[in-house]
């Protein structure tokens, strides 16, 4: 289900368990500082980006698959062309709760497959602006 309700926001960003796919080792992109943010939030945050060993003083992943923990938010800095693919990952996983694609990121085939399969989807949203905006 596609979720832009402030209150199921909300009880999304209480999960703890972030994976970024498409985190940035680079400071200065949405796709570091967001995850960065996170992290100093509170949250674990799992970077996947297979061109980096490790990023915000964590073991990068290659893929979302490799992740060894449990995670609860895929979130996506990836192009949207690119999303079917990691929502293919995060439903074969069988314990992601959510997928949340950052801003500009859209596919609306992958978040009905990711909703029929019982994740909750949450599209073209930045996480970091929905934190400060819902949990303070």
């Amino acid at each position: 289900m596609l979720v832009e309700d402030d209150a199921e926001l909300a009880e999304i960003l209480e999960y703890d368990t972030v994976a970024v796919v498409g985190c940035s080792a680079t400071p200065g992109k949405d796709a570091h500082d967001v995850p960065k943010y996170l992290q100093n939030h509170g949250y674990t945050v799992i970077p996947v980006n297979p061109f980096a060993d490790e990023i915000l003083g964590r073991e990068a992943y290659d893929s979302l698959a490799d992740v060894e923990e449990e995670v609860d938010i895929v979130d996506v800095f990836r192009p949207s062309e690119e999303v079917a693919g990691i929502v293919d990952e995060a439903i074969e996983r069988g314990d992601v709760k959510v997928v949340w694609t950052q801003l500009g990121i859209e596919d609306e085939e992958a978040a009905a497959k990711a909703a029929d399969a019982g994740l909750r989807v949450v599209m073209d949203h930045c996480i970091k602006v929905e934190h400060r905006r819902l949990m303070r």
